[in-house]
């Protein structure tokens, strides 16, 4: 292994590391960044196994989990029986996409709390300033997603 490669890998224990620490189970992050600073197209579940040195059940959890987040995805690969996996195209945007869901979730939260407490009261003012918050992020939100996938796909034909 080129030392490159190693430093590669550190980088890519680093990132996890931090992502656990911000929430993200430790093997699902552990797998994403292995997959993100690859210098394949493509891995295998066997070679991420190998690569982390981690259980194939393990391996399986945490592509499921990618997969669903819209972060990579299984592509065929010619003359293998194995499913490949690769960051999809759009990644980032699409795992922030995502996250609209969740905003209109508390959006909908703060009109029901709203609702039920009036505007007047001190839960009915913090649920006032959670729905404007949500509401303001439903509005910006996708746009700039959109606004970024344009761009990005004019710079990257």
């Amino acid at each position: 292994m080129e030392q490159n490669d190693t430093e590669l890998l550190d980088a890519a224990e680093r990132l996890a590391l931090l992502l656990a620490e911000g929430g993200m189970q430790r093997t699902t992050a552990r797998v994403m960044t292995a997959l993100l600073y690859s210098q394949e197209e493509t891995m295998t579940a066997g070679t991420l196994c190998e690569r982390l040195q981690i259980s194939s059940g393990a391996v399986s959890g945490a592509v499921k989990q990618l997969i669903q987040i819209g972060i990579i995805e299984r592509v065929p690969a010619p003359g293998s029986r194995r499913d490949h996996y690769r960051f999809r195209k759009h990644a980032w945007a699409t795992m922030m996409g995502n996250q609209n869901a969740v905003i209109d979730i508390m959006e909908q939260a703060a009109s029901e709390g709203l609702r039920l407490a009036g505007t007047k009261s001190p839960a009915g003012r913090r649920l006032h300033a959670m729905h404007d918050f949500y509401a303001f992020m439903q509005r910006e939100f996708t746009p700039l997603i959109e606004k970024w996938r344009e761009q990005y796909d004019a710079e990257n034909p």
